[in-house]
C-alpha cells in the first residue's frame, strides 16, 4: 500500500509525535503511558482503572490527566468548561505547520472536523439540531418490528451452519446493527460486508499513537467510504427515498442545510457509530450471559428484565472505554485546578465500576437497580445520538438469540479486537446446541 506525503504529514501531527511522547513517558515510569503500550493489561483494563480511581479524583500523568471516578467523569462530560475541539488546541509551531500541510486532500473521518465527535457548540449545536429532526425517539421505536425480523432472519441462517457451530460476531452480532443502520440510511443492504470492512479499518482512528502503516490503512478505508457516500448523496438528492438520510439531505433549520462535507461527516459517523459500538454490545452481552448462566436464566421472557440486562452489560464492560476532553477555560473539578488546553482522559470503563455508585461493582448482575446510571453513552451535549437505537438493538438481538438457543455455549476461545478505545470481540465461536422455534414477530 503506497503511503502519500499527505498521509505521512497527517500521521505525524496526529499519531507520530504522540507515539514518541507516550514511549518517553513510559520510560520515565508514567503508568498511563505504560498502560497504553501493554496489550496484556489492556485485555483486562479494570484493575488499572481501579488504581487510577483510588489514587485521586484526577490523576496527572506525563502527557494528560485522567479520571476513573463516576462523579468527576460526569461533571467533566457535562461541563461547558470542557470540549472536544482538539484540532483547535494550541500546539508548537512545527506541529501547526504539519497540521496545515496535512489538510490538503484529507479524507473526512470520524475524528476529523466537521464530525460531531470533534466539534463544540455552536457548530455542534447546529449539526445536532438538524440531525435530531430526523433521528427522533419515535422514528427509532418504530424500528422495533423490523429489528426483530432482522434478528430472526439471521438466526435462521445461523441455524443452517454445519456442525451446529458459528462465529457469533461475524454471523450475527455484526450483521444485526449493520443491516438496520444500512436501511435507516437508505444504503444497499447488499453492501453490508463492505461497510463492516470499512468500519473495522477506520475504528483504530479513535486510538492514539497508531503506526504509520495502520494509520495509512485507515485513511484508505475512510477515503473509499467518503467517495461512495458522495455518490450516494447525489442519488438521494435526485431521487429521495423514505429513509432517514434522504430526510437529512432535505431538512432545513432556519434555512441552514448541512454542507456536503458536513453531510459526509454526519452520514459516515451515523453509519459507523450505528454498528461499530452495537456490534460490541451484542457480542460482549452474549459472552457475559454465556459465562454467567445464572444471570441468563433469571431473565426469562420479561422484556423489562432484558432492558435492564442491556444496561448492566453497558455498565460492566462498555463498548467505548474512554473519551477525551480538552479544558476550554480554567476551572476546578475534583478538587483540582485544571488549566486551559489540558487534556483529560475520562475512563468510562472505570467510572462504570466506581464503588461509590455501584455496590459490588465487579459483579455482573442483570437485576442491578441502578445499572442505567452508567456513562457508556457519555454525557452532556455529546451524549450519544444513537443511544436509543443501540439499546433497542441490544435488547432485541440478545433476547432473540437466547430464546432461540437457550443452551448457547462457547466452542473456542473468544478473540478481543485490538483497539483501545473500542472494546469488544472480533471473533466469538459458539456451539448452538438445541434450538427452539422463533417467537411471533
Amino acid at each position: 500500500m503506497p503511503i502519500t506525503p499527505g498521509t505521512t504529514l497527517r500521521w505525524l501531527s496526529k499519531h507520530g509525535l504522540a507515539r514518541v511522547g507516550i514511549r518517553a513517558a513510559a520510560r520515565k515510569g508514567d503508568p498511563q503511558a505504560a498502560f497504553l503500550l501493554d496489550p496484556e493489561r489492556r485485555a483486562d483494563p479494570y484493575p488499572f482503572y481501579a488504581t487510577i480511581r483510588e489514587r485521586a479524583p484526577i490523576v496527572a500523568g506525563g502527557f494528560l490527566l485522567a479520571t476513573a471516578r463516576h462523579d468527576v467523569a460526569t461533571a467533566i462530560l457535562r461541563s461547558d468548561a470542557f470540549g472536544v475541539g482538539f484540532h483547535s488546541r494550541p500546539v508548537p509551531a512545527p506541529v501547526a505547520v504539519l497540521r496545515r500541510l496535512g489538510q490538503f486532500h484529507r479524507p473526512i473521518g470520524p475524528v476529523d472536523p466537521p464530525s460531531m465527535l470533534v466539534v463544540d457548540p455552536p457548530e455542534h449545536t447546529r449539526y445536532r439540531k438538524l440531525v435530531s429532526k430526523v433521528f427522533t425517539p419515535r422514528a427509532i421505536e418504530a424500528l422495533r418490528p423490523r429489528i426483530a425480523e432482522v434478528c430472526d432472519d439471521l438466526l435462521d441462517e445461523v441455524a443452517s451452519r454445519p456442525g451446529g457451530r458459528a462465529d457469533l460476531v461475524a454471523e450475527y452480532a455484526s450483521l444485526v446493527p449493520v443491516t438496520v443502520i444500512a436501511e435507516i440510511l437508505g444504503v444497499p443492504v447488499a453492501m453490508r460486508q463492505q461497510f463492516l470492512r470499512w468500519g473495522a479499518a477506520a475504528a483504530p482512528t479513535l486510538d492514539i499513537g497508531l503506526t504509520l502503516r495502520k494509520y495509512a490503512a485507515t485513511e484508505v478505508a475512510i477515503r473509499r467510504s467518503n467517495d461512495w457516500m458522495r455518490g450516494h448523496l447525489r442519488r438521494l438528492r435526485a431521487e429521495p427515498g423514505d429513509d432517514l438520510l434522504s430526510r437529512l439531505v432535505q431538512v432545513e433549520d432556519d434555512r441552514a442545510r448541512l454542507t456536503e462535507d458536513e453531510l459526509i461527516a454526519t452520514a459516515g459517523l451515523l453509519l459507523a457509530a450505528g454498528f461499530e459500538t452495537t456490534v460490541n454490545l451484542i457480542g460482549t452481552g452474549a459472552a457475559l450471559l454465556i459465562a454467567h448462566p445464572d444471570q441468563r436464566e433469571s431473565l426469562g421472557d420479561d422484556p423489562g428484565r432484558w432492558r435492564n440486562a442491556v444496561e448492566e452489560i453497558l455498565r460492566y464492560d462498555p463498548p467505548v472505554q474512554n473519551t477525551g476532553r480538552i479544558c476550554r477555560t480554567e476551572t476546578e473539578i475534583g478538587g483540582r485546578r485544571v488549566r486551559p488546553n489540558s487534556v483529560v482522559s475520562v475512563m468510562i470503563g472505570g467510572a462504570n465500576r466506581d464503588p461509590a455508585v455501584f455496590a459490588d461493582p465487579d459483579r455482573f448482575d442483570v437485576t442491578r437497580a441502578n445499572a442505567r446510571e452508567h456513562l457508556a453513552f457519555s454525557g452532556g451535549v455529546h451524549y450519544c445520538l444513537g443511544a436509543a437505537l443501540a439499546r433497542l438493538e441490544g435488547e432485541i438481538a440478545l433476547r432473540s438469540l437466547f430464546a432461540r438457543y437457550p443452551g448457547l455455549a462457547l466452542a473456542g476461545e473468544p478473540h478481543r479486537r485490538p483497539t483501545r478505545i473500542l472494546r469488544g470481540y472480533d471473533a466469538l465461536p459458539v456451539r448452538l446446541a438445541a434450538a427452539t422455534a422463533p417467537g411471533p414477530r
